[in-house]
């Protein structure tokens, strides 16, 4: 197998040139707390992550999630109209007051949710979506155990107090991250600072006041109770990275934000996301009696590389590829790998596979091309 090892990746990496700002123990209030990466799922900083806790509204991001799913699958729309029953009315709390029977858009009740955070229309999605809020919680817990929410125990679509309600910093990242990964379009709601519903008569505030206050806020969703206090999922991108950060029972509102935004800033100014790649275009591996002369080696897997920055800044890429393959070939066939290493260390190992399949020739196939061969050289 021969080797082609790059430089530095200088010219695609140039802008990220600060060095992080290394913390053992960050000035975080709060019981839990944990900062994770979108793209990679990689956990920054965590401190309790595991300890079961109740999370109030940010609850609903697991009911988002489900709604979400629905919309994206083609199982509801957004233009779909919900009615409200009696038992929706009638949780409390956070609301935009709906009536008995008031219908209303299922985007309308989202951004409701999403902003306002109103556990009415929580409840009345839930009951549109699974039949019954029952139902939808049964949904809520096994898509939690999908997800590897191990900590996790729900008992109603809202966080609204009730004994048992818990889950912990870990696992309200897991479900953030599913979210905002594989449904981006969650953002037209998270991001909204004010708006409006019932054609301008009624006002929604963001609760979550990093939207406004945060450079590169994008979510995600508060909580707030006598028990659970204070808490947050808190998502920003910055340079194409996104970050989440969680806070469990944080003392105040005002701390739960400052907290969040000390996990974000030393997110944003310890570590960068790169996309490693061969540095040059990798030349065709030839096939032995192949129907097709060779096959060009090219990346598979996730390219996503998530490093502290002076390591992103000194990354090389190693190439080892086979020098010739035999016949038959499949496409997907590994062939080769991409080595990605800074300072001796290897920061990721990605498979070369061939880009098509190549079939062996037959007896007659060779018979023919020898006399070719043989025609032509006379």
């Amino acid at each position: 197998m021969k080797k082609i090892v790059s430089g530095l990746l200088a010219a695609a990496l140039a802008i990220l040139l600060a060095l992080p700002a290394r913390a053992g123990s960050l000035a975080v209030e709060a019981e839990a707390c944990l900062l994770m990466e979108k793209t990679t799922g990689q956990i920054l900083y965590a401190v309790n992550e595991h300890q079961q806790l109740e999370p109030a509204s940010v609850t609903k991001i697991m009911t988002i999630l489900l709604v979400m799913e629905a919309i994206d699958s083609g199982a509801l729309a957004y233009d779909d109209m919900v009615a409200a029953s009696a038992y929706a009315c009638s949780m409390g709390g956070s609301q935009i007051w709906l009536k008995e029977n008031e219908q209303m858009s299922v985007e309308e009740m989202l951004k409701a949710v999403c902003v306002a955070s109103a556990n009415d229309c929580s409840v009345a999605l839930a009951e549109h979506l699974a039949g019954s809020a029952d139902a939808f919680v049964e949904r809520m817990n096994q898509r939690a155990g999908e997800l590897g929410m191990n900590d996790t125990n729900f008992l109603n679509p809202t966080g609204l107090p009730a004994q048992g309600h818990v889950t912990s910093a870990h696992d309200i990242a897991l479900m953030s991250r599913e979210l905002i990964l594989n449904h981006p379009d969650i953002r037209r709601f998270t991001t909204i600072w004010t708006d409006t519903l019932r054609d301008g008569a009624f006002g929604l505030s963001n609760t979550n006041k990093l939207i406004r206050f945060y450079q590169g806020a994008t979510g995600l969703k508060t909580g707030s109770t006598d028990s659970a206090l204070y808490c947050l999922s808190a998502t920003a991108e910055r340079d194409g990275m996104e970050l989440i950060a969680v806070i469990l029972k944080s003392p105040t509102s005002t701390q739960r934000f400052e907290s969040a935004k000390t996990l974000l800033n030393y997110g944003f100014a310890a570590y960068a996301l790169a996309q490693a790649q061969p540095p040059e275009p990798l030349a065709p591996i030839p096939v032995e009696l192949g129907e097709a002369p060779a096959v060009t080696p090219r990346l598979a897997g996730d390219p996503s590389i998530l490093a502290a920055k002076e390591k992103v800044n000194a990354m090389e890429v190693q190439i080892e590829l086979e020098e010739r393959l035999s016949a038959p070939v499949e496409e997907g066939q590994q062939v080769g790998r991409m080595v990605v290493t800074s300072g001796g260390e290897v920061l990721s190992e990605l498979p070369l596979v061939a880009d098509r399949p190549v079939a062996r020739l037959t007896y007659w196939q060779i018979l023919e091309r020898c006399l070719q061969a043989a025609f032509m050289g006379g």
